[in-house]
């Protein structure tokens, strides 16, 4: 249960007096369009926009470029979250004698709340979502792959945030999460103008990563502000002026622009202690989240575009072999986590101040480094293999791993703590998979002090025949809290 009665009932009422205003006509925000060269294409530079057809509860459809919260997400790459209204695979959480309580004396002892203990939040790139309708206690999220997941209303997510819409006969339009009934996501056609993204490399204490860029977990194209103070009062920067942020001391950044002209800049959300993070769209690794303690610098550098809606291909479910503590292997569909059961899902794990988002597609094996150890080995599929700390899916409060082995209705469930090793299998159309041959993988650190070792990472050779449930509802875990 998320909470009392009384504060649902305080939810319901709320819900209830939203009063219906209607669309409201934005003035046009201060975006500059981005002008392609003689030789570039048009669909070069906008297709990494969000576009598609919303419609509202009047029935008035609209349809053109999208930005969720009016100044947050506006890119295929960005992610949709909320928080899930249920998790499908609990019934087989119950599997585990030890886990099963004991009431005495009216009160109950041992066991898990797996109400509670198997609740997720959703997490979705825009890219893979096809469908979202908006109802009164839910919204049903329709992946690309078919997959239809049930949020809660009355939980916080994007949802809430509304959408603006550059509609293409009526004009810019911001419409109150109420007022939506449902979205359909669609390619961006070649008439759309497309406002530069931020891309760089942004440097921590430990390494770097580059790609495309969400400052402060928000700002991500070039007429978005960076605000802060000086001592000088307040400022207000674009970022496509800005050449490089350097941080200077807990709460102070030092800002070049490009004109060479430099500032040292403090405030509450732009730079210091309460900045939320930068995002990077690193392809060696999916997404990363950068904290500020974390942080070092970015260089910006030439503006991005981003990957087209037509780049994301569907989904497929989840594919490996599972070898167990005690020496067991178990081949099949997998559901991770009670969570993750498709292939753009990702696993979410940290190292030294920095988040790691890491679709399941770009991951060969998760290989636990031994019982109360600090670290678990993420191993990707170009042979990198990542030392990440035990946190989010690789920590101590992972539900365990659901094997459907043999195209069996019910699965094997294996405890996290029984887990010697994950491979995962290349599908095809989620059907069919075949494990790489045995090859060894050099592990590389990322924390900060740490040295470099060998594990060996052994693989199935047969053939696996994979057996998809149909399913309502996809789980996947995060993240972000809106403020």
């Amino acid at each position: 249960m998320r909470g009392g009665v009384v504060t649902g009932l305080v939810l319901v009422v709320a819900a209830l007096v939203v009063r219906y205003q209607g669309p409201q006509s934005a003035a046009a925000p201060a975006l500059t369009p981005s002008t392609p060269g003689p030789a570039a294409r048009l669909t070069d530079v906008h297709a990494g926009l969000l576009y598609g057809r919303l419609t509202a509860i009047d029935g008035t459809s609209y349809e053109g470029r999208l930005r969720w919260g009016r100044d947050q997400e506006a890119f295929w790459s960005d992610y949709f979250n909320g928080a899930k209204a249920g998790n499908p695979w609990s019934a087989y959480a119950a599997a585990h004698e030890e886990q099963n309580p004991v009431e005495i004396f009216g009160f109950t002892i041992g066991g898990r709340d797996h109400g509670n203990s198997l609740r997720r939040l959703f997490l979705a790139r825009f890219g893979d979502i096809a469908h979202i309708d908006a109802h009164f206690r839910d919204v049903q999220v329709r992946l690309k792959s078919g997959t239809v997941v049930a949020l809660d209303r009355f939980a916080a997510g994007d949802i809430d945030d509304g959408v603006r819409v550059w509609d293409i006969t009526r004009g810019i339009v911001d419409l109150d999460t109420r007022q939506i009934r449902s979205i359909d996501f669609l390619a961006a056609p070649s008439t759309v103008t497309a406002p530069d993204r931020l891309r760089g490399r942004v440097r921590t204490r430990d390494g770097a990563f580059s790609g495309l860029i969400q400052w402060d977990q928000q700002g991500s194209i070039g007429a978005d502000e960076l605000r802060g103070r000086t001592a000088g009062g307040e400022v207000r920067l674009r970022y496509d002026s800005i050449s490089s942020i350097a941080r200077s001391s807990p709460d102070t950044a030092l800002v070049t622009l490009l004109d060479g002209s430099e500032m040292v800049l403090s405030g509450d959300r732009g730079v210091g202690h309460n900045n939320r993070g930068v995002y990077v769209d690193d392809g060696r690794y999916g997404r990363v989240l950068i904290s500020w303690d974390a942080f070092a610098r970015v260089d910006f550098t030439a503006n991005g575009i981003g990957p087209a809606y037509d780049h994301y291909s569907p989904g497929h479910a989840l594919a490996g072999r599972v070898s167990t503590r005690d020496g067991r292997r178990l081949t099949g569909r997998l559901v991770y986590d009670f969570d993750e059961s498709e292939t753009t899902e990702t696993l979410d794990a940290a190292i030294a101040g920095v988040d790691y988002n890491i679709p399941f597609s770009l991951i060969r094996s998760v290989v636990r480094d031994g019982r109360g150890a600090p670290h678990a080995t993420v191993i990707l599929n170009d042979g990198e293999a990542l030392q990440l700390e035990r946190t989010g899916d690789l920590g101590d409060r992972n539900a365990g791993i659901l094997i459907f082995a043999d195209g069996r209705e019910r699965p094997e469930n294996v405890l996290w703590a029984d887990v010697a090793q994950i491979d995962f299998f290349d599908s095809a159309g989620g059907h069919r998979g075949e494990a790489p041959q045995l090859e060894s993988a050099s592990i590389r650190h990322v924390g900060r002090h740490s040295a470099s070792v060998d594990v060996e990472v052994t693989h199935a050779t047969e053939m696996v025949r994979v057996h998809p449930r149909p399913h309502r509802r996809r789980i996947p875990r995060m993240r972000r809290v809106r403020e």
